[in-house]
This record gives C-alpha cells, structure tokens and sequence, in this order.
C-alpha cells in the first residue's frame, strides 16, 4: 500500500490498482503539489467538513464519478451539490470494491459554509493486507487503544485544533502502530510544529516514525 502526502491531512491511497484520496484539501493548501484536476481516483474519504478537510471533495468527485465517504450528514451535504456518495457513521464498516472503511469516533467539529453538518470522525482503511488508521482533527482519547493495533497511523500533531506532539505520542501508545506518520501541522502559523520533536519523544518505541515531505510517497 503507497501514501502519498499532499501536505495538511491529505494523502492519496494506492494497493492494487485501487485509490482513493482522504480529506482533499488542495486548493488554497501552500504545501500540495497537485491540483483538483490532476487527481484520479475512485472515492473520495471526507473525516468532516471544515474547509480544510472537505475541501475540493465535490469538484473531484464530480470529474471522478467518485462516490464521497464520510458521515451521513456531511455526503448528503455532498449529495446537493452534485456528487454522488456512500453514507456511513461512526462504528460503522463497509467494504468497497478499493478495500473496507470504518469510520471512527473523531472529538473535534463538522462545520460547513451552511452550518454544522453531522459528527467529525476517523477512518480506518483497509487496503490488501494493509491497514492505515487516519485520526481526523481528534483530540486524544483513550479508546484509541481499542483501534490498534495498524500497519500505520497519521496523527495530527499540530495542536490549537487538534492533538499537539505531547498528546500524539500518547496515541500511538493507545494505537500501537508499526508506523506512525505526523500530519495537520504548519499549514498556519497557528499550528507550527517541529515534526522532529514528536519522533524524538517516540525514540525507542516500537513504531517507527517517518516524516514525509508534501508530495513523497511512502510504502506501509
């Protein structure tokens, strides 16, 4: 399974000849390094509905003929614009023809340009033989240790509006994954983080840390 890195909490999930891109925040983004137009993929995974998660998900699902994933009120909230979707809510699993989403409790926000739309979450996605864990904008909590463990683990690390590093490090010993990658971190000034900090603090833990540049691609 292959992530690829778009800066904030945007990667695009490739196994198999299947791919999918989680929270598509493109444009407007100062670290990705492709546009709206360029991405092909087959769904569209949304963890809740602020701007910078929900993104360019309608204009790629469009062009795609890709259904949008996320909580029922948010894909309805998808649906009106033009897209199509598959709704799920946290708890539940479904498995598509790319591999099988959970959605996941997620403590943050889901608000749209209208409002309020529905409950944040997280995903858990299975791809082949492999599992990634994307913990949405959550802060920390304890049942995170009922989810692991993963192959691999994005966990944001930029604190104000989601976990900071002292707090991420706690999830991946809630999580246990053999791999944990930091993301949703200095997009703005508010949420400057030195990711090197959060893989020292993990030194000698049994997972792994990577930090990946906006654009690289790593292998789980």
């Amino acid at each position: 399974m292959k992530l690829t890195y778009q800066g904030h909490s945007c990667f695009i999930f490739d196994e198999g000849g299947h791919s999918v891109i989680i929270d598509p925040f493109l444009t407007d983004n100062p670290f990705a390094k492709i546009k709206p137009g360029d991405v092909k993929v087959e769904a569209v995974l949304v963890t809740h509905g602020h701007f910078d998660h929900l993104g360019d998900s309608i204009e790629i699902s469009k062009k795609n003929k890709a259904p949008v994933i996320a909580p029922f009120e948010l894909v309805n909230y998808c649906i009106e614009r033009g897209t199509t979707g598959h709704p799920m809510h946290i708890g539940g699993s479904y498995n598509f023809p790319f591999g099988r989403v959970k959605l996941t409790i997620a403590f943050h926000g889901s608000t749209t340009d209208t409002g309020a739309v529905g409950n944040p979450c997280g995903m858990l996605v299975t791809m082949g033989s492999k599992s990634v864990y994307h913990a949405g904008d959550t802060a920390l909590f304890s049942d995170m240790a009922l989810i692991g463990p993963v192959d691999c683990a994005l966990v944001p690390i930029g604190d104000n509006f989601t976990m900071g590093i002292e707090d991420a490090v706690k999830a991946v010993d809630f999580i246990k994954p053999r791999l944990a990658i930091p993301m949703h971190y200095n997009t703005f000034d508010v949420i400057k983080q030195d990711p090197e900090e959060f893989r020292k603090a993990l030194a000698g833990s049994p997972t792994e840390v990577k930090i990946v540049n906006p654009g690289q691609t790593v292998e789980v």
